[in-house]
C-alpha cells in the first residue's frame, strides 16, 4: 500500500554527532535531512522529488560539516531553510519553516486537553518530568521508540508508562500489565497462599488472573472439623477484598476469576454477580467448552463432574445446558457479567497448541492474555489511525493506509518489548513469575485506533471493505512480528522451551504465515512464545485520544466518569477528537449531517462487532479484549444468540454492556439512561425462560412448564 517516505541510502557522516533537544548526542544520520526535504518538495513538484531532495542534503551535509563539529539538530535545520533560499526555492523555504514551526508546536503540546492531561499526570507522569524526559525514560535509549511515542504511533501500556526506569529510584514496581497466578489446589493452604501472591502481584502494580476449578464443590466432604466444604465460590470474597484492598497509583488492581462451567458450583459462580453488593472489585468468567456449547444448540443436558482426591467422593450431576447459559445470559443483561472464555478456541489457536510441555493456567484481568501458571506479559499498542496517509481526503481507498510504515512499526514493536522483558525480568514480583517469563517469553503487542482510522479513512466500521482492509492489515502484523522474533531469535536465541516441532505443526502458524515467515521461522526458531495481543487500550487511547483497541469510537459526545485519576468522582464532557476533526475538514456544522460511515458503538448490530473481531482473532495468537455495547431493550435471548454466534465465529471470549443494567459503567451517555434494570416474572416467560430455576420452558396444550415445578398457562 502507500508509502509516504523516499527512502535513499547515505552513509553516515564518520564520528560526526547531532546535538538533540533533549540533549542528548546522536550519530548524524543525512537520510532525515533527506526526508524533511523530499516531504516539503513533494507540496511543489508533481515528478520525482529524489533528485531534487539530493541535491539539496549533499549541500546542506557540506556545510553542516564544514562548519560545526557537533551541531544541535536546530542549527542543522537553519542550515537547511539557508540553503532552500540560496537556491531559489523560496516558497519551498517558506513551507520548511511552517513545517518547523508545526512540529516545534506539536512537541509543546503532545496532550493537552483535560482527560488526557490528567491521565498523564495522574497515572503516568514521574515526578515533574517534561514530556521529553518522559519520553526518554519509557523509550529506554531505543530512539526508534522514542519517536514512534512522540509521534502517536506506538504507546507502551500502563505499567511501562508509569514503571519504566523506576526501580533505579528503588522503587519496587513491574513492567507488565499482566499476570495469571498459580489456580489454588484444593486445599487450604494454598487458597490462601493464592492470596498471598495476588496480593504482592498487586503491590508491584500488576493485575492478575486466577482460575478455582480445581476447588472441590460446596457439600463435599472434608478432613477438618468442618465436615463440609462452603464450596470453590466462597472464597471468592476473599480475592475481591484484596483487591479492594491493594492500591496502585491511579489505578485500581485488576483481577479476573474464572471457573470452568463443567465444576458443580457453576450456577452459584454466575450467581454471584446478580449480587451487588458482592464481588465487587473483580471480574468474573465462565471457561466455556465446545461440547457445553453443542449441548446449548442441541437442547441437550451436560454433565458437571468433580473427582475429589482425598476423600474418593465423584460429584456428578445432569442438567439442561440451556439453564447455565440463561444464566450467564441473565447476568449480563442484569450486571454485566460473567463474561465468557471459549476455552477450546484459546486452546487450539496459538503457537503453542501443539507443546505438550505447555499449558495455559487462565486469563489476565481483561481476558486478552492466556497465560500459564506465573506467566506474565509486557504490552503495547500499535495506534492505527496515524497510519492513514490523507486523513479525510481519500475516502474508501485501502491505499491510504501506509502498510510499509506500519508494517516497519511492527518490528520495532517487536524489539521494544524484548527489551522491555529483558530489562524487566529481575522486577516481576514472585520467583515463579521470573521463571515462566524466561522459559516462554510471551510479548503482547496489539492495536488502537481503529474505529479512529476507519472515520479518517471514511469507511464504515463493520462494512465488508473494513473486514478486507483488517484482513490485510492482520496478516501484516503477524508476519512482521514472526518474522522479527525469528530475526531475534538468530541474535540471541530461542526462547528457552522452544520446540521446533510443535510450534512448527501448528494450526495457528500454518493458517497465518508465507512462506518467507515460514522459513525463517524454520531456519532460526523464535524468540517469542506468544507475539499479538488486544487490550482494551482504555487510558492510553484516551491519553493520545483515539478510539481503544479494535472498538469502534464510543459515542460522538459523551461524558467519562473516573474515580482513580482524582479523590473522587469527577466527570469529563468527550467530544471525540477524530469526528471533530472530520466535521472542521468538511466544514460540517451540526452532527447529524456526519457523512454515513461515521457510526459509533450504539449504531451497530452486534454480528458487525463479532465479525470484526473474528477476522482479528485470526492473526491474534493471543487474545482479543471487546466489549459489545448494546442497546437498553436487548433481551436475554439476543444476548444468549450472541454469544452463541460469537462461540460459532471462532472468538476466543467475548464481554457484553447493555446500557442502563444495574452496574453502572465507567463510560456513560450524555443523556441520561432510563430503561429496564430489572426483569419481571412475565418478561422471563416471554423469553421462554423458567422465572425460578433458569431451565427452559417447554410449551405443551397452551401451558409453559418447567421441570422444577413451575407451570404457567396462558402466556
Amino acid at each position: 500500500m502507500g508509502n509516504s517516505n523516499y527512502r535513499i541510502n547515505f552513509q553516515r557522516s564518520g564520528n560526526l554527532k547531532v546535538i538533540k533537544r533533549s540533549g542528548k548526542k546522536v550519530e548524524f544520520d543525512k537520510s532525515k535531512i533527506f526526508n524533511a526535504v523530499a516531504n516539503v518538495g513533494r507540496e511543489f513538484m508533481e515528478l520525482n522529488v529524489t533528485p531534487f531532495a539530493k541535491e539539496i542534503t549533499d549541500i546542506v551535509v557540506e556545510k553542516v560539516e564544514n562548519e560545526h563539529e557537533e551541531p544541535h539538530v536546530e542549527q542543522i535545520q537553519d542550515i537547511v531553510e539557508e540553503i532552500l533560499i540560496e537556491e531559489g526555492y523560496t516558497d519551498m523555504a517558506r513551507a520548511y519553516i511552517r513545517y518547523r514551526e508545526r512540529h516545534a508546536q506539536k512537541r509543546k503540546e503532545w496532550i493537552k486537553d483535560d482527560l488526557p492531561l490528567s491521565i498523564w499526570t495522574r497515572k503516568y507522569q514521574f515526578e515533574g518530568e517534561s514530556f521529553e524526559e518522559f519520553f526518554e525514560r519509557v523509550a529506554g535509549g531505543n530512539d526508534m521508540i522514542r519517536k514512534l511515542i512522540k509521534q502517536k504511533k506506538l504507546l507502551p501500556a500502563g505499567r511501562i508508562l508509569a514503571n519504566r526506569g523506576l526501580h533505579e529510584e528503588g522503587i519496587k514496581v513491574t513492567y507488565s500489565n499482566c499476570y495469571v497466578s498459580f489456580p489454588p489446589e484444593d486445599d487450604l493452604e494454598s487458597i490462601i497462599d493464592a492470596g498471598k501472591r495476588i496480593a504482592r502481584t498487586f503491590s508491584y502494580g500488576g493485575g492478575s488472573g486466577l482460575d478455582i476449578s480445581k476447588l472441590r464443590p460446596k457439600g463435599t466432604r472434608v478432613n477438618n472439623a468442618a465436615k463440609t466444604t462452603s464450596g470453590s465460590t466462597s472464597f471468592l470474597d476473599i480475592y475481591d477484598v484484596i483487591s479492594k484492598k491493594i492500591g496502585q497509583k491511579g489505578r485500581r488492581a485488576a483481577l479476573m476469576i474464572s471457573l470452568a462451567v463443567d465444576h458443580p458450583d457453576i450456577e452459584n459462580f454466575i450467581e454471584k454477580k446478580t449480587d451487588l453488593d458482592a464481588v465487587t472489585k473483580a471480574n468474573m468468567s465462565v471457561r466455556v467448552f465446545d461440547d457445553f456449547m453443542e449441548a446449548v444448540k442441541n437442547n441437550e443436558d451436560y454433565l458437571l463432574h468433580f473427582d475429589v482426591e482425598d476423600t474418593g467422593e465423584v460429584i456428578e450431576e445432569k442438567i439442561p445446558a440451556n439453564k447455565i447459559m440463561n444464566k450467564i445470559a441473565y447476568g449480563n443483561w442484569y450486571m454485566a457479567e460473567p463474561g465468557c472464555l471459549f476455552w477450546d478456541r484459546i486452546k487450539n489457536w496459538n503457537l503453542l497448541s501443539e507443546d505438550d510441555n505447555f499449558e495455559y493456567a487462565g486469563t489476565n484481568p481483561c481476558g486478552e492474555e492466556p497465560l500459564p501458571a506465573g506467566g506474565s506479559c509486557n504490552l503495547s499498542a500499535i495506534n492505527l489511525a496515524e497510519f492513514v496517509e490523507k486523513p479525510y481526503e481519500k475516502e474508501g481507498d485501502l491505499t491510504n493506509f501506509n502498510m510499509n510504515e506500519f508494517k516497519q512499526t511492527v518490528k520495532e514493536g517487536v524489539v521494544f518489548l524484548n527489551q522491555v522483558l529483558d530489562e524487566g525480568l529481575p522486577l516481576h514480583p514472585l520467583p515463579e513469575q521470573q521463571e515462566s517469563v524466561r522459559e516462554w517469553r510471551q510479548i503482547g503487542l496489539g492495536q488502537m485506533g481503529l474505529g479512529s482510522m476507519l472515520i479518517k479513512m471514511g469507511i464504515r466500521y463493520g462494512s465488508d471493505k473494513s473486514l478486507q482492509l483488517v484482513d490485510e492489515i492482520g496478516s501484516t502484523m503477524i508476519n512482521a512480528a514472526l518474522q522479527q522474533s525469528a530475526l531475534l531469535a538468530k541474535k540471541e536465541g530461542t526462547y528457552p522451551a522452544y520446540d521446533e516441532e510443535a510450534v512448527l505443526n501448528s494450526d495457528f502458524l500454518q493458517a497465518n504465515t508465507t512462506n518467507e515467515t515460514l522459513d525463517m521461522i524454520k531456519k532460526y526458531g523464535l524468540r517469542n512464545s506468544q507475539l499479538l495481543t488486544t487490550a482494551p487500550t482504555g487510558s492510553t487511547s484516551n491519553l493520545i485520544q483515539v478510539s481503544g483497541g479494535i472498538e469502534p469510537i464510543f459515542k460522538i459526545k459523551y461524558e467519562r466518569k473516573t474515580e482513580t485519576l482524582h479523590d473522587g468522582d469527577v466527570s469529563y464532557d468527550i467530544f471525540d477528537d477524530t469526528v471533530a476533526e472530520l466535521m472542521q475538514k468538511k466544514n460540517i456544522k451540526d452532527e447529524s449531517n456526519l457523512p454515513d460511515y461515521v457510526v459509533d458503538a450504539h449504531d451497530l448490530d452486534y454480528k458487525e462487532r463479532i465479525d470484526m473481531q473474528s477476522v482479528w482473532q485470526q492473526y491474534i495468537d493471543a487474545s482479543i479484549s471487546s466489549t459489545i455495547n448494546l442497546d437498553n431493550e436487548t433481551t436475554v435471548e439476543d444476548i444468549k444468540d450472541l454469544y452463541m454466534y460469537a462461540w460459532e465465529k471462532g472468538l476466543k471470549g467475548v464481554t457484553v454492556y447493555r446500557d442502563g443494567c444495574a452496574r453502572e459503567g465507567i463510560l456513560k451517555g450524555k443523556e441520561d439512561v432510563e430503561g429496564k434494570q430489572e426483569m419481571t416474572e412475565q418478561d422471563f416467560i416471554d423469553a421462554g425462560i423458567c422465572p425460578e430455576c433458569k431451565s427452559n420452558l417447554r410449551r405443551k396444550e397452551g401451558c409453559m412448564d418447567c421441570e422444577c415445578g413451575f407451570v404457567v398457562c396462558g402466556a
